[in-house]
């Protein structure tokens, strides 16, 4: 049993180890047994649970009593009794299986599709009854309240044949050129089909009318998706009556409500090939969805990937194991698969012992599938010079690097790394440092933000704990410990000013302690850089700059505030002066205001009252131009209204007036005085 971790859910191979040949006699495989420590410990579920080449199809009957599962060579079906764990029967068939579904509770009525056109009646005792269909089927599905079978495939038409009657019903004509997969409604009965344009046609069995069209083609392209060719619709799935996952051939898988038509999510598997089948999973609101190489479990609302499976070889197809954390799946190799995944669900009835084996090896955890490989990036391959082996079965591509094997990995490193011994015996020196060095006294690991304030709380920190030794005190939380103050120690925001006027006034006697606490960083600082650069040798003691000074009484505490408040006021002279002499250096530049034509600019407070005045209503405009007298309202002879408004001069203006009107009148009494003086003759002299 292998077991794989991704994202903490646990996936247990009860598949794996080597599988024996049928032509070995049962002698030879109990000489096997004893000889191969492989072989005696491998878990063998469901006895000779394979297929002499391929399996491609792998379903569960609904009573979840038997697994059917078809291959290849010679095309066969085998059915598996889970209350046996065993073979119940083999039957072999005419040609390929494309799909097959099982019709009854258990295995007594199966129908198959082959892909030479024909389809396939078996009932309990074995084959019942074969005919034909018109063109190559790929999909078919059972509509149970009409005991319908619709089958689509390389033709525009949905053929139906009816069960109950034993004959074809008219077809149902589709807009597509061909049709890829279908799926029936187990709530409301609704049939949807997908074409090789990428669309998903949905038909109401009832009216044989088709009810919506949807375009896939056009939603699966996504900002991050690379996309060369046409997505055509590869997998089909309803979950309950509203819910559809649609799967295309470029590797997208869109979840649609039935009442938009528009996707609620799309999920990329990021590999570019057709998805083959995608699951419910409604406990967990888990979608499995699977193409060739991986089968992808991700949450259904969010998108967020639950856990991964890549197995070994390609797959055909998945079966998820009803109410259970089992998953069948049918693979390119004569050994199907099956997978316990724990988070999923319990163990199914048949094979309870699961349960109890799980449990014992995670009490005793062994060695994971990947312990025995090295996981390098396309960088790490450049360094060791491996890149040639990019595509080989050497290198297995993950993520954003590759798994090699951890054997070939220490081989190649040291053939490119000649002087890795060189590197050990550094190495060993320096934990040989390190380990002398905590015999010193240990330094104070101080933060890169607010260190002072740090070294004063370890400071605190260590007096409560002399203290304690006389003394019971009690203990407070520690800030550089708890983690609603870790910020305050990491982020440069946090730092105190203490330049700022705030500090400087409240804090007047931190100078000397400060001064003393600064000498200790400096201390701190030095041993720091001794050590960085002492890497072979040990020197150097730590120095204990503690020394006892007498606090300041409350006068010198006192000169100490107005010796800094004196100090503030200096700096806010020499700031005022500073501002002073730019203001006078900055050249105003004038500003420019443009007046609407038709109007006169008075001042800039008229300009604002008018632009209030403007924001009022007509109504209101109306009632104050009223109060001022500029507004008469009086009635015509016809019944109508007539509205006169005349201009008020303000306040402004009516000085203006006044000053120009007492103007005049001085000018005009000084031109009269000025002809009565110049009219009058002088006294004692002849008037000439």
């Amino acid at each position: 049993m292998q077991v794989s971790s991704l994202n903490e859910v646990k996936i247990y191979s009860l598949s794996c180890g080597k599988s024996l040949p049928e032509w070995l006699s049962d002698r030879k495989k109990r000489a096997l047994q004893k000889k191969d420590v492989d072989v005696r410990r491998r878990i063998e579920l469901i006895q000779d649970f394979e297929m002499p080449t391929v399996c491609t199809t792998i379903k569960v009957s609904k009573d979840g009593q038997y697994i059917l599962a078809t291959g290849t060579y010679k095309p066969r079906v085998r059915c598996y009794d889970t209350y046996q764990l065993s073979l119940k029967f083999e039957r072999c068939l005419d040609s390929e299986v494309l799909t097959f579904e099982i019709l009854s509770d258990d295995y007594s009525k199966i129908v198959f599709l082959h892909n030479d056109r024909y389809i396939e009646f078996h009932s309990q005792s074995g084959f019942y009854y074969k005919t034909r269909i018109p063109k190559f089927g790929r999909d078919f599905s059972y509509h149970y309240p009409s005991c319908d079978l619709y089958f689509v495939g390389a033709s525009s038409e949905v053929y139906r044949l009816n069960l109950e009657q034993g004959r074809y019903l008219n077809p149902l004509q589709t807009d597509a050129a061909e049709n890829n997969v279908c799926d029936i409604n187990s709530v409301h009965g609704l049939f949807a089909t997908g074409t090789i344009e990428g669309r998903v046609e949905c038909w109401d069995p009832r009216m044989r009318n088709r009810v919506g069209v949807l375009d896939c083609a056009l939603r699966s392209v996504t900002a991050d998706s690379e996309i060369n060719s046409l997505p055509t619709i590869s997998a089909l799935k309803f979950n309950g009556a509203l819910t559809m996952a649609v799967g295309t051939s470029t590797g997208q898988v869109l979840l649609y409500d039935l009442r938009s038509d528009k996707p609620l999510l799309v999920k990329d598997h990021q590999y570019g090939l057709p998805i083959k089948s995608v699951h419910f999973q409604d406990s967990l609101d888990v979608i499995l969805s699977a193409d060739s190489r991986i089968i992808k479990m991700w949450n259904k609302n969010s998108g967020k990937i639950f856990t991964s499976l890549e197995p070994e070889h390609d797959l055909n197809d998945v079966c998820l194991y009803p109410n259970s954390g089992m998953l069948l799946t049918a693979n390119e190799t004569p050994k199907m698969g099956i997978y316990y995944i724990p988070v999923l669900g319990p163990a199914p009835r048949w094979c309870s012992f699961l349960d109890n084996l799980t449990e014992e090896l995670e009490e005793n955890p062994e060695s994971t599938v990947y312990d025995d490989y090295k996981f390098v990036t396309k960088k790490d391959l450049e360094n060791l010079g491996l890149t040639h082996l990019i595509g080989s079965p050497f290198l297995r591509a993950y993520m954003h690097g590759f798994f090699m094997d951890i054997r070939l990995y220490h081989k190649v490193k040291l053939m490119v790394n000649p002087f890795a011994y060189e590197e050990y015996r550094k190495d060993k020196i320096r934990q040989k440092i390190e380990e002398t060095r905590a015999q010193r006294v240990q330094l104070k690991k101080l933060p890169k933000v607010n260190k002072e304030l740090a070294l004063k709380l370890i400071e605190e920190e260590e007096e409560k704990q002399k203290s304690a030794w006389k003394k019971k005190v009690k203990s407070l939380p520690n800030i550089l410990t708890d983690d609603r103050f870790k910020v305050m120690f990491e982020n440069p925001d946090f730092q105190v000013d203490e330049e700022s006027e705030e500090f400087r006034l409240l804090n007047p006697l931190v100078s000397k302690i400060s001064e003393k606490r600064k000498k200790k960083l400096r201390l701190l600082e030095e041993q720091e850089l001794r050590e960085k650069e002492e890497e072979e040798e040990l020197e150097g003691k730590a120095s204990d700059a503690e020394s006892s000074e007498s606090s300041d009484d409350e006068k010198g505490w006192v000169e100490e505030v107005r010796k800094q408040r004196r100090l503030l006021q200096q700096e806010e002279k020499v700031k005022r002066q500073q501002q002073l002499k730019e203001d006078q250096q900055t050249v105003l530049k004038p500003q420019f205001y443009e007046i609407k034509a038709g109007e006169e600019f008075r001042s800039f407070k008229d300009s604002a009252t008018k632009q209030k005045l403007m924001n009022k209503t007509l109504e209101d405009r109306l009632k104050l131009e009223a109060k001022n007298g500029t507004l008469n309202v009086s009635d015509t002879t016809v019944g109508s209204k007539q509205l006169t408004f005349t201009l008020k001069r303000s306040e402004q203006q009516k000085k203006q007036q006044e000053a120009e009107k007492l103007h005049r009148q001085e000018r005009k009494k000084l031109r009269r005085s000025a002809g009565h003086l110049r009219c009058r003759p002088r006294r004692g002299r002849p008037f000439h």
